[in-house]
């Protein structure tokens, strides 16, 4: 037992040296910019001034986003999804297999749940003890179950802030780039004064492209993803409805899919705040979204489930709480920090 903590807490101890590179690199950047580029090479006071102005907004906008990827606080499924206690005790009394899933089937026919496992049976968390809402699953990392999971620790509560990110991270690396060049060919020309201003420069040059490139890839596909309303997830293994697998069964146009990350108001998308969007159960208003159903684009799908026969909403939870809303989760923040500075490094 003391073994395993201790390789618990070194593993932990290790993981958090990509965020220390990151945090190094990003530090470093500022202070090569704004001190040793533009206050103490730039001779232009015009030049000096915009250049500074349009650093600040584009570094401002690359921390704001990579905050809110990072704390945002994952959404994990309601309430209404945990089996109640009475379902729990035949579901675990119950030895048979194929009785366990009759009791799941049974008690999903009260849910907007249309995907299934492999086998064609219901989605069923063992760990947490909970139905899988569709494109929901168990992150390895955390420990938890997410609502809209696209891989690890990014999912439905910070997919779009993630894509900003990434956004901004090559709109920063770009400018970087861009204003650095003609002092990165001077430097070879020896048009710049001898002193560590030269260095910086160079290096900037280098990281900035560097970064660039390989955010670029990155950022690509994630654009084909959502415009195929699919998780990394799905891209790889198809979801599986009731009529077979189908890997296009949440593609419901680029516009939609579009929506259904950014929301419907384009002067937000690109605003680090939250507007992503579902429907209210069956009664087809657009709503800020809540994770736990998606439309599919074979509607004859959905048609199986007796929640759309009379369109009836979810009742309201014991506690009062409306039960489309997000669940909270006592996942840590720094487990999305390290997965997502990780996965920035890597990539």
């Amino acid at each position: 037992m003391a073994l395993s903590r201790g390789l618990r807490c070194c593993q932990r101890v290790f993981s958090w040296i990509p965020v220390l590179i990151i945090t190094c690199v990003v530090l470093w950047s500022y202070y090569a910019y704004v001190f040793e580029l533009c206050l103490f090479t730039l001779t232009n006071t015009l030049e000096k001034v915009a250049y500074l102005l349009i650093f600040h907004v584009c570094f401002v906008m690359f921390s704001w986003t990579y905050w809110k990827s990072i704390f945002t606080p994952p959404a994990s499924p309601c309430k209404k999804f945990q089996l109640s206690y009475s379902d729990k005790q035949r579901y675990e009394m119950e030895e048979r297999p194929d009785a366990q899933k009759q009791i799941l089937v049974e008690i999903a026919k009260k849910l907007p749940i249309f995907s299934r496992a492999q086998s064609g049976a219901i989605r069923f968390c063992d760990r947490c003890q909970v139905l899988k809402p569709d494109r929901c699953h168990h992150c390895s990392v955390s420990k938890f179950l997410f609502l809209f999971r696209v891989n690890n620790c990014v999912g439905f509560s910070n997919y779009k802030f993630f894509l900003l990110f990434l956004s901004y991270s090559m709109l920063y690396c770009v400018f970087i780039a861009a204003t650095v060049f003609q002092y990165f060919l001077k430097f070879w020309v020896v048009n710049l004064p001898n002193g560590p201003a030269k260095f910086h420069v160079l290096f900037l040059m280098f990281v900035a492209l560097m970064f660039f490139v390989s955010l670029m890839f990155l950022f690509g596909y994630h654009c084909w993803l959502v415009a195929k309303n699919r998780s990394t997830l799905e891209a790889f293994s198809a979801p599986v409805f009731v009529n077979g697998p189908d890997r296009s069964g949440f593609n419901v146009g680029t516009r939609r899919n579009l929506q259904q990350v950014f929301g419907e108001d384009r002067r937000l998308w690109f605003v680090p705040v939250f507007t992503s969007f579902g429907f209210l159960l069956y009664t087809g208003h657009v709503s800020q979204g809540n994770g736990h159903y998606f439309p599919l684009k074979n509607r004859t799908s959905e048609s199986h489930n007796p929640l759309l026969a009379n369109e009836d909403m979810w009742e309201e939870s014991d506690d009062g709480s409306e039960e489309g809303s997000l669940g909270e989760s006592p996942f840590r923040f720094d487990d999305s920090y390290l997965y997502i500075t990780t996965f920035f490094v890597v990539h």
